[in-house]
């Protein structure tokens, strides 16, 4: 019988709502769905605590990625994620810019057409200078929009060593405000 506990922070509520876990604080509210017949959840004493009757590898290793999960759920009610990408080029400027759910990025090897990516969810994207800082609660989300910006502006069809123009991720996804 494999047990995990989390100790639920001040300031944060956690509710179950059937295989739902909604994390809330004050930065927000965050749900995700644990499903698992053999996994059982509960709360108590300021605690969340998940246990399996058995004592399988792989039941291990999911109470393993349901507890980063839920850890990484806490974090973003909490203070939030934070991921950087740095603006490069050599030849041609990169402009770059935030229009409703899309960042656009001109003028790409010298590009007439603008490339656009996608800003998954409720993300926030900013751009300083040469920096591109994409923010929000959900881990998952702030890393797809830091990864969709990056993989837009991938080139092809040159010697990535020569032409290393782009925008590349300077620092993976973080709590927000640690490491300034």
């Amino acid at each position: 019988m494999a047990e995990k506990t989390i100790v639920i922070p001040e300031g944060v509520e956690v509710k179950i709502e059937g295989n739902t876990l909604v994390v809330k604080g004050p930065k927000g509210e965050l749900s995700r769905e644990f499903k698992h017949s053999d996994i059982k959840k509960q709360i108590k004493e300021g605690k969340i605590a998940l246990s399996s009757g058995t004592d399988r590898r792989k039941l291990n290793a999911l109470l393993g990625t349901w507890v980063s999960h839920i850890r990484n759920m806490i974090t973003g009610v909490t203070s939030g994620w934070e991921a950087k990408l740095k603006i490069v080029y050599s030849h041609f400027p990169i402009k770059v810019s935030v229009e409703g759910d899309r960042v656009v990025i001109g003028n790409f090897m010298g590009r007439k057409s603008n490339i656009t990516s996608k800003i998954a969810g409720d993300v926030k994207v900013e751009v300083k200078k040469d920096e591109i800082i994409v923010s929000g609660i959900d881990k998952g989300l702030v890393g797809q929009t830091a990864a969709n910006i990056e993989i837009a502006t991938k080139v092809t069809g040159y010697d990535r060593r020569v032409f290393q123009d782009g925008c590349h991720l300077i620092e993976k996804c973080r709590p927000a405000g640690e490491g300034d």
